[in-house]
């Protein structure tokens, strides 16, 4: 009904429609035209429907199965050396103190460890690098 009511739309402001596969077909306004229109509509949505449904099928059976199947990767997930770097930065010392996490940037950033801007990583990503 929608796509129908699209096309009466178009047609009305002066848009033509033209199918890649068929260039005459939107151009009649038979019933027979229209039907064809409605079904081949009809068929795209079920089509439509089949996909998604196959797709989240998909990632639920992945998903049962303890992976990953949507979202951003982790700093884990694409730089797990950059995770141990600063975990390793973060231990205690001898004497029984902690790096700042700013401290922990700066040592990562003069590893070559920087962000997409190529600045320093802030602490807020450094706590999440070093709390996981």
């Amino acid at each position: 009904m929608v796509q129908e009511v699209g096309y009466a739309r178009l047609k009305e402001r002066g848009i033509e429609l033209i199918a890649a596969d068929s260039p005459a077909a939107f151009q009649d306004d038979t019933p027979t035209a229209k039907l064809v229109r409605q079904i081949l509509g009809a068929v795209a949505e079920f089509d439509k429907a089949m996909t998604v449904a196959k797709l989240r099928g998909a990632r639920d059976r992945k998903r049962a199965t303890g992976v990953k199947v949507e979202g951003r990767k982790s700093h884990a997930e694409r730089t797990p050396d950059l995770v141990a770097l600063a975990r390793r930065l973060h231990r205690k010392d001898r004497q029984g103190n902690r790096r700042s996490l700013r401290d922990i940037a700066a040592e990562l950033a003069a590893k070559g460890h920087v962000s997409n801007a190529g600045t320093a990583l802030s602490p807020s990503i450094v706590r999440s690098l070093i709390s996981r």
